[in-house]
Parts: C-alpha cells; structure tokens; sequence
C-alpha cells in the first residue's frame, strides 16, 4: 500500500509492464507509480482527494515514446501548403497554383521526390503556375528544398557556393541555380528572407502538436535538434503557464568544423532542464538521404553519387564524438547509408570502455555483416518504419531505384537487429512521417514498400521499441519505459491491446488515457 493518498488511481484495467502481468490497478503520486495491484487493493489506496479513472478493461502500457523526433524544429518545416498527398507533377502544379501566400511567398511541406517521375528536382518545372512569386518547397526528408527563381534572388544565391559541410546549390552546366537546394547549409542560405513565425504562433503551435500527439498514445519524445538556441526559453515560458503535454529530451547539432569550445559548450547545455524536458545528448549527421543521392553508400548509387561523407573529414566526426564521449554526453548520429552506418560502429569500437551510451538513427540500408555489432558494441538502432511509405514494393520509387536491387532488399531490417540482439528504439521522425505512435507500432509489425519482403516484429517487440528501448536509448532504463512502483507515471492506455491485436486494428485503435509525469494529457 503506498504511503501517502495517490493523486490518481487507475482501476480494471490490462497492465502490461510491457509484459501482461496479473495487475489491474496503478497507483500514481507526485509524478511516480507508488503501487500495483487488484481492484480490491485499490479501494484501500484512495485517499479524499485521489482521482480514479475506470479503465473499463483498456489495455495499460508504459507510456509510448517517440524514439525520433523534431516537434520544435519539425514546426518551421510544417509551414504552408501539404504537399504530401502529390503523386505526380501535374498535381504538384495544380496545389502550387492553388496555394495561400504568405506574406507574399508560396510555402510547402512534405513534397515526395517520386512526384518528379525520374527527372531532376528543376525550379522550370513550376514556374509558370507562380505568377512570379517567390516560393520555398520542402521536399519530404527534410533534406532538400525545391526554391522558384524569386526566391532564389531575394536570398541573393546567384551560383554555386562552397560549404563545411556536404551540401550543395544544384547548378546547371552553366552555373545557373537550378533551384534544388541539397542539404542543411544550402537550404539555410534561405532563412534570412523565409516569412518568420512570432514567438506567441511557435508557442501555440507547439502545444497544439504536443497535445495532438498525446491523443495518439504518446507520453514522450526523444527530439533530435535544439530547435533554436531561444527554445529552452521557450519550453520554461510554457512550464511557468502550466505542463508539456509530452516529456522531451533534446539533442542539440553537432556540424562538421566544430570546435573545441563549441563541443565544450555542448557538454555545457546538457544542464539545462524543465519539469518534462531536458538537454540529453548531441546529434550528429554523417550523411544525407538516398532520394538526394546524399546518403554515405559503399559504393555509388545509380547516378554515381552517394559516396562523400556529410563530415568532409570523417576521422574529424570521430575525434567530437571521442570528445563528447569523455565528457560523459552519449550521441546519436543519422547514418542512412552502408558507409555511414559501418563509420559510426567502428568510431564507437574505438572508444573507451565504459561511458554513456551511443545510437545510430534510420539505418535504411545495411548488410548482413553490421548486423551483430550493434549489440556486441552497444550501439542503439534507431529506425523509423513509416519511412517505407515513401518506397515501393516493386521497387520503382527513387529510393530503391537508386540503391539497385540488392542494397534496396535490405530495407529497413528492424527484424534482423532485434533478432542480432540490438537494442531497437522505434519513432515517427516527424514531420518526415505522421506522429500517430499507432502507426509507428503497426508498420513496424507491417512493413510496408520496399521492406514489404521482411519479417515484421512481433506485437511486443514494436511495443518495446517504444516503451523498454527506448528507455534505453536515452539511458533512462532505471527512470521509466515499464510499470513498476518507483518509475516515471508515465502511461498509455489502448481500447485493444497492442501486442495480440492485429496491425491494422492497432492503426488506429482509440486511446482511452494518456498520462505523462503523473498527469492526465488525453483521455477519451
């Protein structure tokens, strides 16, 4: 029996720790699980001022994480017209012709490299339906952006430019802008002159966003970017008004051509905390996206690119990650392609023993010989099933077409590193892919494109993928991810059950509760 009155009592209902266990009843006070028991037992528990939920037989996991995350920076990228349901080019035109301004610009989201039917990402192909207007377009990966004449000349980008980092202004044989803008430097030239959110509408927005993710069953997110050096101040601001919706755990960037003191500075913001949320961790990129021919192969794509590092000096990623590393700070790096992928096991084989824990994030392709070093290293695999929407099972999309058959059978091989022992943390990468955590737990017993042909996890080892490991992932395994007195409140609770139920059931099975940090975000 807990000591004090819990502050929320929640009663006949399916625990699962993930494990099914024999519990019906969770005690919960001052943000922790105080006890587990029957029905009977919690009658005794409640005090005068306790709340109790009736869970009317609701299925109770540990509340879902999303293992990959931009809520913050995601925000700005989610700005404009949805070009997500685009298939082809006629109704790209169509949406750009059709689509609100914004302070004079056509803005877009979400935009699939496969709507350009093999041909190259070309401003000339929709010029015409911007009646001059200066328009800035997202393709979906986050990576690359598609910009019109006018706002390549309001950014003053008049021809190639040379980067510390892998990132290009595509230019014609002449030297003229295409208007394909390949990667974060490149895209960043836009910034200055891109229509700016206030601070009340990201505030706004972001408490929408968390509050509708808390609606899918999600109690936390593992958010791989700052989102600004002003979002500290920003997340505190809404904690001085109230709760998150959602616990989140930041990792700011690391860029190629870091510095010693900027490292050091790094090491410096891990202190910085709220309630719900906290700096944990540094994010690394160590290549691109396979659509953008940025992605870190082996051996080149079917365009002959893909075989250049996003760290122009791969041994200069090493050396920051040794250095975060003694510094106690654990990294999580975006490593897509075969090449990226081996180079960040191998700079984690050459650390010192000991030291927080290091994770690797999409893993889209990687051969049977990487496999089993992910658990004999103790690297996390981060992966993100809904990624598959973007390919096809008969491999004709961009993806597969530019790996070539082989590399592009072994899509997203979550089964085979579970199976190999590898800690598997799953999550959505929004705004890559919709936040709904019931898709993230059915595509991944799903899958679906190009990894159509691969085993699927199993019921619970997707609910552990974002329950359990990921825990893991952040090194928070003696904080939370499962139902035990003394962990984090943080809860989920299903009108199905997400292990015995079918995929396509839990796709969109409602969410009864969902409880982070002891309080209820979501009931239905």
């Amino acid at each position: 029996m807990p000591d004090l009155p819990p502050d929320l009592v929640l009663v006949h209902a399916r625990v699962r720790t993930p494990e099914l266990s024999r519990h019906t009843a969770v005690a919960v006070r001052g943000g922790l699980i105080t006890a587990l028991g029957d029905d009977t037992d919690a009658r005794a528990w409640r005090g005068p001022r306790t709340e109790v939920v009736d869970l009317a037989g609701a299925t109770l996991t540990p509340g879902l994480t999303d293992a990959h995350s931009h809520p913050v920076w995601g925000l700005e990228m989610f700005t404009g017209t949805d070009l997500s349901a685009v298939t082809d080019l006629d109704g790209l035109r169509a949406a750009l012709k059709a689509a609100e301004r914004r302070d004079g610009w056509v803005l877009g989201f979400g935009l699939d490299h496969n709507v350009f039917g093999g041909r190259p990402v070309h401003r000339e192909l929709i010029e015409d339906v911007l009646d001059g207007a200066p328009a800035f377009l997202r393709l979906y990966d986050g990576h690359s952006a598609l910009v019109s004449a006018a706002a390549l000349r309001a950014a003053g980008i008049d021809g190639p430019r040379a980067f510390a980092q892998r990132s290009e202004v595509v230019c014609d044989a002449e030297g003229r802008p295409t208007g394909h803008l390949n990667e974060h430097a490149a895209m960043d030239l836009m910034t200055p002159v891109l229509p700016a959110q206030s601070y009340a509408e990201r505030r706004d927005r972001l408490v929408e966003l968390l509050s509708a993710m808390a609606a899918t069953g999600l109690t936390g997110a593992h958010v791989m970017d700052l989102g600004g050096h002003d979002v500290p101040g920003l997340l505190a601001a809404i904690e001085d008004d109230g709760d998150l919706p959602l616990r989140l755990r930041l990792a700011p960037w690391c860029m190629p051509g870091a510095t010693t003191e900027e490292l050091d500075g790094l090491v410096r913001l891990q202190e910085r905390a709220g309630r719900l949320w906290r700096i944990g961790g540094v994010k690394f990129f160590m290549d691109g996206t396979v659509e953008g021919g940025t992605a870190w192969l082996e051996h080149a794509d079917c365009h002959g690119q893909g075989t250049d590092a996003f760290w122009p000096d791969p041994a200069a990623y090493s050396a920051a990650v040794r250095h975060l590393h003694r510094a106690g700070v654990g990294t999580a790096t975006h490593a897509i392609g075969d090449a990226a992928v081996r180079h960040v096991l191998d700079t984690v084989e050459g650390l010192p023993g000991g030291g927080p824990r290091h994770r690797i994030e999409h893993i889209e392709t990687v051969p049977d010989d990487q496999l089993g070093r992910f658990a004999a290293l103790g690297v996390v695999a981060s992966m993100q099933p809904p990624h598959t929407a973007y390919t096809r099972a008969d491999h004709t999309d961009e993806w597969s077409k530019r790996l070539g058959e082989e590399r592009a059978e072994r899509a997203w091989r979550c089964r085979d590193l579970r199976e190999a022992g590898a800690t598997l943390a799953l999550g959505s990468d929004w705004p890559i892919a919709h936040h709904d955590a019931r898709q993230v737990l059915a595509t991944a017993r799903s899958p679906r494109g190009a990894a159509s042909a691969r085993p699927g996890l199993t019921g619970l080892m997707a609910l552990e993928g974002m329950t359990t490991h990921a825990a893991l992932a952040a090194g928070e395994e003696r904080l939370g991810g499962r139902i035990a007195p003394g962990l984090r409140a943080d809860l989920t609770a299903f009108a199905v059950d997400p292990v015995d139920a079918p995929a396509d059931e839990t796709a969109d099975a409602p969410v009864r509760l969902t409880v982070a940090g002891g309080r209820i975000t979501w009931r239905n």
